[in-house]
């Protein structure tokens, strides 16, 4: 029994998947925080030549 133990707590596989579920959850986090400044970015962009186009008098 102690030598299933031994083998169980030297054995890691387990702590190989928790790393990759650590990594996968950063990165889907770093792309939420890149797509949300992209978008407030673009948003603004967009109202701004939007405003400008809008001003022009026309010729």
């Amino acid at each position: 029994m102690m030598k299933l133990i031994n083998k169980f707590r030297k054995s890691e596989d387990g702590a190989v998947t928790v790393d990759w579920v650590v990594l996968t959850a950063a990165v889907v986090a770093l792309a939420g925080a890149a797509y949300t400044a992209i978008s407030d970015g673009a948003t603004s962009l967009t109202e701004s030549t939007g405003t400008f186009i809008e001003n022009q008098a026309p010729e």
